[in-house]
Parts: C-alpha cells; structure tokens; sequence
C-alpha cells in the first residue's frame, strides 16, 4: 500500500513541479519526477528536522504566540 501511495503522490507533485517548471515530459517520466523529488524532500525535511529541532521548536513557539496575540487583540480587547 505505501508503493501505490508514492506513486499516486509521486504522480500528481511530479505533474505540478513539470508544469511549474514549464517542462514538457511524458507520463512516466513525470511520475519519476514527483516519486524521486518526493525521496529527496523527504530525506532533506528530516536532516534538517534532526539538525535544527530545537530552532524548528522555537519558531513553532513564535509563530503560536503571534498567533495567539493576534487572536487576543481581535477579539477579545
């Protein structure tokens, strides 16, 4: 089941990143694409999730409270 979810994401990111990029492919080429871009993201998100936790965790906590002040100063004042 995880094979036909990578293919099935693999296909439409391939197909959205080939007509962002303006490059004309065929369909399995495309797939290729997306499949092969999807490992590459992936392997890259968590590099710089195990790198940068605590930095990913500060911002996370920033943007919660913006956030929060938002909301605050919205609707309740």
């Amino acid at each position: 089941m995880p094979f036909f979810m990578l293919m099935i994401i693999g296909a439409a990111a391939g197909f959205l990143a080939t007509r962002l990029m303006r490059l004309e492919t065929d369909v399995p080429t495309t797939v290729a694409i997306g499949v092969f871009g999807a490992l590459i993201g992936g392997f890259i998100l968590r590099a710089l999730v195990a790198m940068l936790g605590a930095v990913a965790g500060f911002v996370g906590a920033f943007l919660g409270a913006l956030a929060l002040i938002w909301l605050w100063k919205t609707y309740i004042r």
